[in-house]
């Protein structure tokens, strides 16, 4: 019994008009049954029943409210010209009964205005019906009528405010959840690049240092093996230091939720130090020099700590512009770094010496040529666009998220530097 009823409830729900049909069923019952039960107005006492005028009525009026959904406030004025009709045939006929659920159904599925018009209509139809009739002194059938219509008005409207804001609650959490995704979506592209960046830094990095040491070392391989072969190891310490670096990067990425992340400490200023290190057994002769304090001297201890975000950008910085001098300087040239620390301010220059590997055979050519001045600054500008790359603009994307100044381009006397003012904050 009770899966008949679990499973006969939602197909009443998916076709309200057999609902709408039954009720309509048998509110024309009750209201044939109350008009043969009650004598006509005017009438002498006895037995009596309604007209086959009446009873037609009656069965229109009650039978309409089958199409209560559809067209709750027409139907409803629809009956209520058909109570006064009735009315007309000197008929106490009981029509109220199909205003009752009309008058709910306009208050729980149409607005404010159209329901109050609906309990205006009803009202209206009422009292012209009573005077028709001739029986407005009977109060207490009145306000008894008048009580219950009030009472399914109210709940009509009571249902259609708490559907109103159950639906604004759905829409409400919908548009959380889009908004959610989106910052989503946002966070993971943001993360992506910052991967990106990160990789790129890296990998051009210790590519370039370990290019260099190679070739050094097949240099000397046949004069000098036991140079080779530090060189070798100096390859192979590199390569190590590189993926070790490049896991930290890219291993949250595959990390699930049962295994936590292993994250090392990100490479900052005291970091430096050994980056210079680097830069001279691969050949670039590097000065470090770290200024603050009143002192200037080759560590860190001078410089306050420095924001997280600031810390790596700074060694990425540095890490980019010695890779580039390392790839674009030519031979013997070489770089200084000098971090600066004032108040309120932090300065990073990286410069080099270098004329570049293409320098002497853009002179051969420009003497050939007999370009002059303009020649000169043309090849110039073309050594400064050549060393400029995506790492470079990379950077400078670093240097502005933090409200950074950054200046990349050629040294008046010769070479090229990179500068970047960080605004540090008390």
């Amino acid at each position: 019994m009770r899966n008949t009823l679990g499973g006969l409830r939602p197909r009443l729900r998916d076709r309200p008009m057999i609902t709408d049909a039954v009720l309509a069923t048998l509110l024309t019952a009750a209201a044939v049954l109350f008009a043969h039960g009650s004598a006509p107005a005017g009438a002498p006492p006895g037995p009596g029943g309604p007209t086959g005028t009446a009873l037609a009525l009656i069965t229109a009026g009650c039978l309409a409210t089958a199409l209560r959904r559809l067209r709750p406030f027409l139907v409803l004025c629809l009956v209520v010209l058909l109570d006064v009709a009735l009315a007309g045939l000197s008929h106490s006929g009981s029509l109220w009964l199909a205003t009752l659920p009309l008058i709910y159904t306009t208050a729980a599925h149409r607005g404010l205005a159209l329901s109050l018009c609906a309990l205006a209509v009803t009202f209206c139809g009422r009292i012209v019906s009573a005077m028709v009739r001739g029986d407005l002194g009977d109060w207490t059938a009145h306000l008894l009528m008048a009580a219950l219509t009030v009472t399914l008005w109210s709940i009509g409207r009571s249902l259609r405010l708490r559907r109103a804001y159950l639906s604004e609650l759905r829409d409400r959490a919908e548009r959380m959840d889009r908004a959610r995704e989106a910052d989503t979506r946002a966070a993971r592209a943001e993360e992506r690049s910052r991967i990106a960046r990160e990789l790129h830094d890296v990998v051009a990095h210790h590519v370039s240092v370990m290019t260099v040491q190679a070739a050094a070392a097949r240099r000397v391989l046949a004069s000098n093996p036991d140079g080779a072969r530090e060189a070798l190891s100096a390859i192979e310490e590199t390569g190590r230091a590189a993926m070790a670096e490049m896991r930290n990067i890219v291993g949250v990425l595959r990390t699930g939720p049962a295994v936590p992340a292993e994250r090392g400490p990100q490479p900052g200023l005291r970091e430096i130090a050994s980056l210079a290190e680097q830069m001279r057994e691969a050949g670039l002769p590097t000065c470090l020099r770290f200024e603050g304090g009143g002192s200037a001297e080759a560590t860190p201890d001078g410089v306050p700590p420095l924001p997280p975000g600031v810390d790596l950008a700074v060694y990425r910085l540095v890490q980019e512009a010695l890779t580039n001098s390392l790839r674009h300087a030519g031979e013997g040239a070489s770089a200084w770094v000098t971090v600066r620390h004032e108040p309120g301010e932090l300065t990073v220059h990286i410069e080099d010496d270098g004329r570049g590997p293409r320098a002497a055979r853009a002179a051969a050519a420009r003497n050939e040529a007999v370009q002059g001045e303009a020649g000169g600054a043309a090849d110039r500008g073309r050594a400064a666009a050549e060393r400029i790359g995506h790492g470079l603009v990379g950077i400078r994307e670093r240097v502005a998220l933090y409200g950074g100044i950054l200046r990349i381009g050629p040294r008046p006397e010769g070479g090229f530097e990179v500068k970047a003012r960080f605004p540090l904050k008390d």
